[in-house]
């Protein structure tokens, strides 16, 4: 019953995370828009970087991510990756054809490990909410930890998925001129994603000096 009741409270958890909108959301919708494995792909390497993290928080790795410097560091890599995918998305809507070609093929993956790498709220989450969430599980077990952890990344998985599969259709059904306007959106909010990564990064700069 006790394991039962942690998965539930994992699945919530996780959903709550995943769908809140944010960079991936915005990343999946853009590369789903041409490519509908993009979500699958891009949860893929989320996992990438996902999997090692958990256990390297359970050793103690939370306490390196709270550092004020390590979270400078993550928010100033993380704004400018946001920024260039933003400016690279806005560039390519007068040639979606050819900006498919070009920049598509072959990104879901890292545009997942970046993201996740980048993203100093994923980190955050993860020294915090994650490590109760991982502590609770090493308690129930080893077979708990491994579940949870797999239960966990399908939650971004199914999603992530849905999110690109439902973009890809919508592109289709819409035409080229919808779906310029869903890319022009999705570019503005990352584009703003990336200056808030910034400023918060050069804030947090700011108050050490």
């Amino acid at each position: 019953m006790a394991m039962l009741f942690f998965l539930g409270q994992v699945i919530v958890i996780s959903l709550s995370g995943v769908m809140a909108p944010g960079p991936v959301t915005a990343t999946t919708i853009v590369m789903g828009s041409r490519n509908r494995w993009a979500g699958a792909l891009i949860a893929v390497g989320h996992g990438i970087v996902e999997f090692p993290l958990i256990v390297l928080i359970v050793i103690g790795l939370s306490t390196i991510l709270k550092l004020p410097a390590v979270q400078i560091v993550i928010g100033l890599a993380g704004g400018i990756f946001l920024i260039v995918m933003a400016v690279q998305v806005l560039r390519g809507l007068g040639s979606l054809e050819q900006e498919q070609d070009r920049n598509v093929k072959g990104t879901p993956i890292m545009a997942g490990i970046v993201l996740t790498v980048g993203n100093p709220y994923f980190l955050l989450w993860w020294a915090t909410i994650g490590l109760g969430l991982t502590t609770r599980a090493s308690e129930l077990g080893i077979w708990a930890f491994v579940v949870f952890a797999v239960i966990h990344w399908l939650c971004d998985f199914i999603w992530l998925g849905a999110l690109s599969w439902a973009s890809f259709k919508g592109s289709e059904l819409f035409g080229r001129r919808t779906l310029q306007v869903v890319l022009l959106i999705c570019s503005t909010a990352l584009f703003a994603f990336g200056v808030m990564f910034l400023y918060n990064a050069g804030s947090m700069l700011a108050e050490r000096f």
